[in-house]
């Protein structure tokens, strides 16, 4: 079957995603400096969280550009991984009401770690479907970034038990990481 409808549904749900974030998000109380400041502990999760759901859906568009067909197992691994985006609001939300506390924080980074790995199921999953020699299989390679992004969540999660800003400080460096474009598919492309 073709890759069309797979495509528009994640990027609805994508788009739902974020939208919901923002409707999160609340005017600060006053009209001074001191109101906005106290309304970053509310922004900064949010940008962090905006950033991760833009990087998604720029890797998995990239990534189905690739591609030419899809089958049921590729569906319902793409529906894993929005299962674990449709989560990031909820602890997104919580993380911006506690910002220093443990909890929020290891379960914001499990999310972060149940989305990278199912991202790294679908693209399994797809090249499974296009086989080992197909343009896919080709531009991911190694996979170094993705294996490296689950270490570092993975180290994120009991640190934010030592304290809750060495995770988050680990959220942004792996946001920083994939900031940085990877060129694999669109030089596969060109």
């Amino acid at each position: 079957m073709g890759k069309t409808r797979l495509e528009a549904f994640s990027d609805g749900v994508i788009a739902i995603i974020i939208t919901i974030m923002v409707l999160e998000l609340r005017v600060p109380e006053g009209t001074d400096l001191e109101a906005l400041r106290q309304a970053v502990h509310k922004l900064l999760p949010y940008v962090l969280s905006f950033v991760f759901l833009g990087i998604y859906w720029n890797n998995h568009h990239h990534m189905l550009h690739l591609c030419d067909r899809v089958n049921g197992k590729v569906l319902w691994a793409n529906l894993h991984l929005l299962f674990w985006l449709s989560l990031v609001p909820f602890t997104t939300d919580w993380v911006g009401e506690h910002p220093t506390a443990a909890l929020p924080a290891a379960i914001y980074g499990t999310v972060l770690l149940l989305a990278g790995i199912a991202y790294l199921i679908l693209e399994r999953t797809l090249i499974y479907v296009h086989g080992p020699d197909s343009k896919l299989s080709t531009a991911i390679g190694d996979e170094l970034k993705g294996t490296l992004s689950t270490i570092l969540y993975a180290a994120a999660i009991p640190l934010a038990f030592v304290h809750a800003w060495i995770a988050h400080a680990i959220y942004v460096a792996v946001a920083l990481m994939w900031l940085v474009p990877d060129r694999r598919i669109e030089s596969t492309v060109s």
